[in-house]
Order: structure tokens, then C-alpha cells, then sequence
């Protein structure tokens, strides 16, 4: 099935997942928004406060200073464990611990929990 404006309906179906997600919950300055976003490859997140539209912080697992870090662990999961850690780290040198988290459409499962599951270890309460 071809829905239009869409690449296929796996697309289609994440944003609406996605939409219907973010109809829920939203950032605000004291507990901002941690949205996740993977591709094949890569995990990437960034902490929002949703009152103003801007971005406090983010990290990807492509990002240069997290590459090095990535270099020796194996499996996608743990990489996306280790980037909840260190988003996390980062979190917590600026003064969060309380976020509200948004698996953005994609299923808590995989490397969206292990991120998850990361930024919890680090620190971070949601």
C-alpha cells in the first residue's frame, strides 16, 4: 500500500505512532524532552524544552567526540547504551536530572531501551 507523501507505509505508520506520541507529552524547561531518533546505522538524541523550541543538548553515535568512545565496543545496542550514558553525563553537568522521554514512534525495544536504559544507569530519572 502507497500512501501519499510517504516513502511506504512503514513510514506513514512511525509518524503517526510518533504524532500520537507527542500529543501526550511535551518538554518543558525544568524536565525537558529527550527524543530519540535511530536510523540502520545510528542512534541519535537531544534533550528539547518544548515551551521555547530549543535544543539544551544532543549526541549521536556518529558525533566526532563520542566515535572514539564507540570504537572498540561491538553490537549497535550497546553503542546506543553507552551514547544514554554519556548523553546522560552531559545532562548532568548542566543541571538536569529529569526528563520526559520520547521514543519518537520507534517500538521500546532494542536500542531505543538500551539508550533508554543508559541514561537511567548515568543518572537521568524518567
Amino acid at each position: 500500500m502507497r500512501v501519499k507523501g510517504y516513502k511506504n507505509k512503514n513510514a506513514w505508520l512511525l509518524r503517526r505512532r510518533h504524532f500520537r506520541i507527542r500529543k501526550k507529552i511535551g518538554g518543558t524547561a525544568d524536565r525537558p524532552r529527550l527524543a530519540v531518533s535511530r536510523s540502520l546505522r545510528h542512534i541519535q538524541a537531544q534533550l528539547i524544552d518544548d515551551t521555547t523550541g530549543k535544543s539544551f543538548l544532543g549526541l549521536s553515535s556518529y558525533s566526532k567526540e563520542v566515535r572514539q568512545k564507540l570504537a572498540s565496543i561491538k553490537g549497535k545496542c550497546e553503542k546506543s547504551r553507552e551514547v544514554g550514558r554519556l548523553l546522560a553525563a552531559k545532562a548532568r553537568e548542566e543541571g538536569i536530572t529529569n526528563v520526559v522521554f520520547d521514543r519518537g514512534g520507534f517500538i521500546y525495544h532494542g536500542r531505543v531501551k538500551a539508550l533508554a536504559e543508559g541514561a537511567r544507569e548515568a543518572g537521568l530519572k524518567f
